[in-house]
């Protein structure tokens, strides 16, 4: 019964506010004050958990799409901000008071500046309809990140939260009704700067073709756990249709495939070695030329700030990041008051070379019952310094499961050595060549004729949009991949 009050007192201090889109009266917890302090306090975590695509061409053509579109949106009074994150999951997503943000995988994706443009349309429309402020009003923000959905245990949840900060906006979710309207507006708004809006149905099939190839959930909040990709498409291609009509059925709406093709020729596909990448059981660094042993089987999760391990179970959390201080004591002081641990031993040791420190601590937390203080989880740290640079490498499990999970642990980061092996450290990213075709011919003997090996043919066919046996003809731009 107690919880009732402060929720009843909350619902009487919300302000009924008008929906920009619909018009309609709606309980809206989350003023638009709020609303863009939540912007401003997350794109900082956004931007440093992955980082920015540096490519000036990309980023201006987004930003000037952008400022266009949100000029004819709802809400033209907001300073929306756009970027380009380096990541390879095929995603945009958008956060509150204008934040929004695509991933260099979905850029790589597209095939058309009206395909871009559909997707740009959506994610302003999340905006506009104040889909995310809604959320944030159900406490659905911020409770979940990737990893910490991946550990079962609230406490070790709570734990990998305080790790990453960021995950959770990327793989944001938003219900059926909030994703269709959404739909819609991505057809309105990119219509009303002259694109062709039956597009974004287009690039329906290609996510819908690349996660049945990859056999992985769908993970972009657009296609994800809504609608089926099917009636999606048929409802956009009908949504474009009736826009059409209703504003005369003009016939200079814009597709832009070659320039689009032209503008992503060079970037940067799938993950990027150069910032670390796991094989065979072991993660390897060549900017920073270390590796350690990655336990077989647990699952992982790799961004510019933290590499991050969860056991299958999901009893059990690893991470390295870098460690702030200039010293191993500094580090471990640091450490120690981020995440509120008291230390119960600690021991000097030097790991394949490096200098390092040792220590098992507790996290303490409050009985929320007693008010007493207790052990919510136990972790293994080992702070390993290489010059100036000193890694923490933590492990976390709660008391009664630490036991069995500190010989992984220890292995783990007694593992970490110097990398030294040539092939490791030569490794580079593969980009997207955009090549100009000249001869007439279906995209399978297309692609073979500039040398894409047999077993990537379906692919790059996805990369392409398009099918093997559809017909392309001579001076047609295709999209290979390369080094």
């Amino acid at each position: 019964m107690k919880s009732i009050l402060p929720l009843a007192a909350l619902l009487l201090a919300a302000s009924c506010s008008v929906n920009p889109v619909t018009g309609k009266k709606e309980v809206m917890l989350v003023s638009k004050g709020q609303e863009l302090a939540m912007g401003q306090q997350s794109d900082p975590a956004v931007t440093a958990q992955f980082g920015l695509y540096a490519d000036p061409k990309i980023q201006k053509f987004i930003n000037d799409k952008g400022k266009a579109m949100g000029a004819v949106s709802h809400r033209p009074e907001l300073s929306y901000q756009f970027r380009v994150v380096d990541s390879p999951v095929i995603n945009a997503f958008a956060i509150p008071g204008g934040y929004v943000y695509f991933t260099r995988g979905i850029m790589a994706h597209f095939n058309n500046e009206a395909q871009f443009a559909g997707v740009l349309g959506h994610e302003i429309g999340h905006v506009t309809a104040r889909h995310s402020a809604k959320q944030q009003t159900n406490a659905i923000i911020g409770q979940v990140g990737l990893m910490g959905a991946m550990i079962a245990s609230p406490r070790l949840a709570e734990f990998g939260e305080q790790a990453s900060q960021g995950l959770q906006l990327l793989f944001l979710k938003f219900g059926r009704d909030d994703e269709s309207q959404s739909d819609e507006l991505g057809v309105q708004y990119s219509s009303k700067i002259g694109y062709d809006a039956s597009q974004m149905a287009d690039f329906f099939r290609t996510l819908e073709r690349q996660q049945q190839q990859s056999g992985t959930p769908a993970i972009p909040d657009f296609l994800s756990t809504h609608p089926n990709p099917a009636d999606r498409y048929n409802r956009v291609h009908e949504l474009a249709d009736q826009w059409k009509q209703q504003n005369g059925n003009p016939k200079d709406l814009k597709i832009n495939r070659d320039q689009y093709l032209r503008l992503i020729d060079g970037i940067v596909y799938g993950e990027d070695p150069r910032q670390g990448f796991v094989e065979n059981n072991a993660f390897y660094h060549p900017e920073l030329k270390f590796s350690f042993p990655v336990p077989a089987g647990w699952k992982h999760q790799n961004t510019p700030q933290q590499f991050q391990m969860a056991d299958p179970a999901g009893k059990a959390l690893m991470m390295l990041a870098l460690a702030p201080g200039a010293s191993l004591d500094e580090a471990a002081q640091a450490l120690v008051k981020q995440f509120s641990l008291q230390p119960t031993d600690s021991r000097r040791l030097t790991v394949n070379g490096f200098p390092a420190v040792a220590f098992v601590a507790d996290q303490v937390q409050q009985d929320p019952q007693t008010g007493q203080q207790v052990a919510g989880i136990r972790t293994l740290v080992y702070l390993i310094q290489d010059g100036k640079t000193i890694y923490a490498l933590l492990g976390a499990a709660a008391p009664a499961d630490f036991p069995g999970y500190q010989p992984t642990f220890s292995s783990t980061m007694e593992g970490f050595a110097r990398l030294t092996d040539p092939d490791k450290l030569g490794r580079q990213p593969e980009h997207v060549r955009v090549k100009t075709l000249k001869l007439r011919s279906n995209l399978g003997q297309a692609l073979k004729s500039q040398g894409v090996p047999e077993k990537r043919l379906e692919e790059m066919a996805i990369l392409n949009g398009m099918q093997l046996n559809e017909q392309v003809n001579a001076g047609s731009l295709i999209k290979i991949v390369g080094k």
